[in-house]
């Protein structure tokens, strides 16, 4: 198989941290270009990726032939416009997440794809992990009998750094969705339930989103349950999720989001008579997962695994998630 080569737009950090050495070590894939009009930005990626062409625009990227594949990782405002520009220009696409900022925008999305032939995908590269991977199968091999309660936590603080695009408003800044993307989006992948019922309560500061708690009722597959989730830009790093049985308890933990670079990925399956079995995933990188799968369903024609009508659904949920706002003042 030929590999894909790939184009970045932007020198954005985490595509200089994660996404691009990702891509460059990833199989079936070539780290091809760049687009910054940055010499200073550009050289990070020049360094690790020796022969990397950089275009000095977006548009220059697009328009270059040679380029199949398109990584996206501008500020949240910018996804859908650039999303829908790769399309146009031919090219495969994927982009950060959140890929929009409302689900009607993913259907539009959904439509481009679908009229260019080309494969666009949201960057949500947890269910590639095999920790959450593992989840799912338990879950539904019934190893906690019925799911009763799921509790979701994601939070971190940034609040010194006013100028991060996540306390941005004119960003599409805010915790719910950079953050909720997990705690909404996780729980959905392994369970297969949506929100039938939902309440949240928010804290703002500048307009965007600190603090979000979000109670609901999901149904799906495996019948109702209870659900919590909090999210905040304003509290000491935790990452935790926690699937409640009436027979055992699943806890994807050790930094589940971020898995292998905060922490290593780790799974507790709890059951009767206090026993306790963990599972490690030591030195799996979930972005160079995500690019391999990309990159196959691009040159094979596999679906995707997770495709655009799953992320439609979280963010779904999270529009719900703002149009059921209650405030809070702590």
């Amino acid at each position: 198989m030929s590999e894909v080569k790939w184009g970045v737009l932007g020198a954005a950090k985490f595509a200089r941290e994660h996404m691009a050495p990702a891509i460059h070590a990833a199989r079936g894939a070539q780290l091809y270009a760049l687009a910054t009009h940055s010499t200073e930005k550009a050289a990070p990626f020049v360094e690790f990726a020796p022969g990397l062409k950089v275009h000095d625009t977006y548009d220059a990227l697009l328009a270059d032939p040679e380029v199949e594949a398109v990584y996206i990782p501008l500020p949240n405002h910018l996804h859908v416009v650039w999303t829908l520009k790769a399309l146009a220009a031919g090219k495969h696409v994927l982009t950060e997440k959140p890929i929009a900022m409302h689900a009607r925008e993913v259907d539009q999305i959904i439509h481009a794809r679908d009229a260019a032939k080309k494969l666009a995908a949201e960057a949500y590269m947890i269910v590639f992990h095999p920790q959450w991977q593992r989840a799912k199968q338990l879950v539904e091999e019934g190893a906690i009998g019925k799911v009763t309660h799921v509790d979701a936590a994601f939070s971190y603080d940034n609040r010194s750094d006013l100028t991060n695009i996540r306390n941005r408003a004119d960003a599409g800044g805010g915790g719910i969705r950079d953050i909720g993307v997990y705690t909404y989006g996780s729980v959905r992948f392994v369970t297969g339930a949506e929100p039938v019922e939902l309440q949240s309560r928010i804290r703002r500061e500048n307009g965007v989103d600190v603090w979000a708690q979000v109670t609901s009722v999901m149904g799906g597959p495996l019948g109702r349950f209870t659900y919590s989730a909090m999210t905040s830009m304003r509290l000491f790093n935790r990452q935790e999720v926690v699937f409640q049985g009436d027979r055992g308890m699943i806890r994807v933990a050790n930094a589940p989001f971020n898995a292998g670079v905060h922490d290593q990925a780790q799974l507790e399956l709890h059951q009767p008579g206090n026993k306790v079995t963990i599972e490690r995933f030591p030195g799996v990188n979930q972005y160079k997962l995500q690019v391999e799968a990309f990159s196959k369903s691009v040159r094979d024609g596999v679906p995707y695994p997770c495709p655009l009508e799953f992320v439609r659904g979280t963010q779904a949920m999270i529009d719900r998630v703002f149009q059921m706002e209650g405030t809070v003042t702590l």
